[in-house]
């Protein structure tokens, strides 16, 4: 990548090799101002430089950062762009010492792509390219069944009003998120899946280790093995026990040819995790914005209506993916007003792109009005989220329940006192301490 002038950032001081791995964006890209639901203000300097402007990571790699709405839907829809990190390794992948061997393949012009022609393995279907990626995505569409979203939804609505009715039993305050916002999607997914209500709690002990960026390593592949031996079982008793789940759906399916066992337990583990932290986060996030927001709040309890557009809102004002999605190009390609070399790493930067102002009259307003709302917070192209209308329903669902089974919700600590996951890979809340009357 050439980066001059001020389109480039700078690292600060070298941590340890590991955290420059798992963490390598600079900080400024991450730390949030006083506003808990705004971008942060390093990522807004960023857009002034342009759709498309230049980061140095602080493993030495450059990357180049997507903030243009346009820009990011041309991105993600464009087939020289690679989400196959086996492939292809990204900036963010990269220990100092790679870094060095891959800036000079790119200065080449050789771009280090592919660094291999062997294809992926196993079902980590979100990490790769067609066709790989079409065989597994169309086994799984064929899972998510009107008939099963149906039954869902019943089942959100139960979890749902049971788990506030619970709140409402034990009194207040409570906390919103572990009381509410992550047991909810939780137990959807887990429905969804065939996971045994015995087995839920440690699945999501082990999720929230994986998605911490600041946990050891150590720790980070103690929960991975464990999770790892825990869906190889589940895989396993779908095999000689099948039931009217997702699992069983993609064992005992028309897969041609059939599912690995390597495929099911990642594919299983990718939807687990993915089925369950962002709505989670979006739930918490989503309550506390409202809270913050006294106007919107008061319209949504007066027209209980605007819940589809409200989930859409703030949906697009939160965009609690907030590092990625993450490509690498295989050519060279014009973008934004830059030329993107083969090899180079691309990320979109969500919650700038939906808070284009070329694309949203006034976007930092919440506005649970707004309507023909396209966002990207599901991303968009080939690799959009398969599960997005479950999150849908599920954010419909748990915020109306919340609403209406809790007259005069608020906060019982002050705002500034609400800790924020910028550590994350998904943005959120900590906790979520909250009243009621």
């Amino acid at each position: 990548m050439t980066t001059t002038g001020d389109r480039t950032s700078t690292p600060d001081s070298a941590p340890a090799t590991d955290v420059l791995i798992r963490r390598p964006l600079p900080p400024e890209l991450l730390a949030r101002g006083t506003d808990p639901f705004a971008p942060p203000p390093g990522l807004d300097a960023l857009r002034a430089q342009g759709p498309v402007a230049g980061v140095r990571l602080r493993n030495g790699a450059n990357l180049w950062m997507v903030t243009g709405f346009a820009e990011s839907k041309a991105l993600l829809t464009d087939e020289r762009f690679s989400a196959d990190t086996h492939r292809h390794p990204n900036a963010m992948q990269l220990d100092p010492e790679q870094v060095v061997r891959h800036q000079a393949a790119v200065a080449a012009g050789t771009g280090g792509c592919p660094v291999t022609d062997v294809p992926p393995t196993g079902g980590r279907f979100i990490f790769m390219d067609p066709p790989e990626h079409t065989r597994l995505r169309r086994l799984l569409v064929g899972q998510f069944t009107v008939r099963r979203m149906r039954a869902l939804e019943a089942r959100v609505r139960e979890i749902a009003v049971e788990h506030v009715e619970a709140m409402r039993a034990a009194g207040a305050p409570a906390d919103l998120v572990t009381d509410f916002a992550l047991p909810l999607p939780s137990l959807v997914i887990c429905e969804l899946l065939g996971v045994a209500p015995a087995d839920r709690d440690g699945f999501q002990d082990r999720t929230a280790v994986l998605v911490n960026l600041d946990a050891d390593e150590e720790t980070r592949l103690r929960a991975y093995a464990e999770q790892d031996e825990f869906m190889r079982g589940l895989v396993a008793d779908k095999r000689a026990h099948p039931a009217d789940d997702l699992i069983s759906g993609l064992v005992h399916g028309d897969a041609d040819p059939a599912l690995s066992d390597r495929e099911l337990v990642d594919i299983s583990s990718m939807l687990l995790g993915a089925g369950h932290e962002t709505t989670a986060n979006m739930l918490a996030l989503g309550t506390f914005a409202l809270l913050e927001h006294p106007d919107q709040l008061a319209a949504l309890r007066a027209e209980p209506e605007l819940i589809d557009t409200a989930v859409e809102e703030l949906l697009r004002y939160l965009s609690v993916v907030h590092t990625g999605p993450v490509r690498v190009a295989v050519q060279d390609v014009e973008l934004g007003g830059v030329t993107v070399r083969a090899g180079d790493t691309v990320m979109v930067s969500l919650p700038e792109v939906d808070r284009d102002p070329g694309r949203w009259p006034e976007p930092d307003r919440l506005d649970l009005r707004r309507t023909r709302n396209h966002h990207l917070a599901f991303g968009h192209g080939v690799h959009q989220c398969l599960g997005q209308q479950l999150a849908r329903v599920e954010l419909r669902i748990g915020l109306a329940e919340l609403l209406a089974r809790l007259p005069g919700l608020r906060l019982a600590v002050p705002p500034a006192e609400v800790g924020l996951r910028t550590e994350m890979v998904i943005y959120g809340v900590h906790s979520l301490p909250v009243a009621w009357d």
